[in-house]
């Protein structure tokens, strides 16, 4: 394998972590605090491309490859974790699978507009009893011959508030348990269609959480995206190539918790000298840089065999996992070693460890993804 990143990638990765600097740094212990969208940064996004990444050119995306997804999330999630789930969600869970799984009809009205950024899309699959157990769908669409009618409520929603599209997993035959399961696109203000109050997290605060309530919507059959059936496919499917979006979030997180944990040990002074000459410190850091590479050579492995068209359940489940548990232990060691600097939110890194943790939860748990592991390894 080749480890060393082409001259697009490198000017990819340039602009990211401009634009996360420029961009975003600039208030984000605030949007944080305030639990405050980033309506402008977002924007700007759509603008240079990253909320369709991946995205054909023709369907309004910027026609790049996983690595550089990769990339320019773990820039972007250096700075702020909360830009950087939105990009993933819009990128990784909506337009990924609209553009391998929709028809051409579908793509054109709803996949240009996502890819373009002019608006931004949620992936609704969670339930208030169906999180890890995908197949527990309550949410039904009972066929009505040209429509469907959609009742139930999801949680955890991601981009809940904000987005215009919604794709929306819901259960059409349930004696055919999960083959009985379909995707649907689902409008913004569409009759019985409710976006719920924001839930008040932990972390990863500037982006909108938010449960959806669907009361007898109409949906029309054309907004089925693919055969009657075929929506637990789809949301397994998408679900792969989103936990490359996630390991790089978390990727990112650890990173920049790192960097700033290493600028500091160079310039806080204890006992006469910089804090990073005493071997109790230099050592966390050398952990900290030997788990972060690790972690990103997991996440490149990932991105190259999508881009390759192989099956990626097992090694993007590995680099969710451990870039997920890297993001929560740098980031401790990252406040243990600003002291107690590092517990006030002027120094970031307190931020970093909240916004750490989801990253071990969403997209499939730590321990869904070590079920995925052994799964497959017990195959080979």
């Amino acid at each position: 394998m080749n480890f060393n990143l082409s001259d697009e990638h490198l000017m990819i990765q340039q602009a990211a972590r401009d634009f996360a600097q420029a961009e975003l740094l600039p208030g984000v212990i605030e949007r944080d605090n305030a639990q405050k969208f980033p309506h402008e940064q977002v924007k700007k996004m759509g603008e240079l491309g990253f909320l369709g990444m991946m995205v054909d050119p023709k369907y309004g995306g910027a026609g790049m490859d996983s690595i550089s997804y990769v990339l320019a999330i773990e820039e972007i999630a250096k700075v702020d974790a909360s830009a950087a789930v939105v990009m993933s969600v819009n990128n990784s869970l909506v337009c990924a699978g609209l553009e391998k799984y929709c028809n051409e009809e579908q793509k054109m009205k709803y996949l240009f507009p996502l890819a373009s950024g002019e608006v931004i899309g949620a992936f609704a699959l969670s339930e208030p009893e169906a999180g890890s157990d995908a197949t527990s769908q309550r949410t039904t669409a009972v066929d009505m011959g040209d429509h469907y009618i959609l009742n139930g409520t999801k949680n955890w929603i991601t981009n809940g508030g904000n987005a215009t599209y919604y794709i929306v997993i819901a259960q059409t035959d349930p004696e055919k348990k999960h083959k009985g399961i379909n995707a649907f696109i689902v409008e913004k203000g569409w009759e019985g269609f409710e976006i719920g109050p924001k839930e008040d997290k932990l972390g990863i605060r500037g982006s909108d959480t938010h449960s959806l309530l669907f009361t007898d919507v109409k949906v029309p059959k054309e907004n089925r995206i693919g055969e009657d059936g075929f929506g637990f496919n789809f949301a397994m499917g998408v679900l792969n190539g989103g936990r490359i979006g996630i390991a790089s979030q978390a990727l990112g997180i650890a990173s920049g918790a790192y960097e700033l944990a290493l600028k500091y040990a160079k310039e806080r002074k204890a006992f006469g000298t910089e804090i990073i000459n005493h071997q109790a410190i230099a050592f966390k850091l050398a952990d900290m840089a030997t788990q972060i590479m690790a972690a990103r050579m997991l996440c490149y492995k990932a991105a190259v065999e999508k881009d390759e068209g192989k099956d990626i359940s097992e090694i993007g489940a590995m680099a969710k996992l451990y870039a997920s548990q890297v993001a929560m232990d740098t980031s401790i060691e990252a406040v243990q070693i600003h002291g107690g600097y590092g517990y006030v939110k002027e120094y970031h890194v307190e931020r970093m460890m909240r916004d750490a943790k989801i990253t071990q939860i969403y997209e499939g748990t730590s321990e869904i993804q070590r079920i995925v592991i052994s799964r497959s390894i017990s195959k080979k």
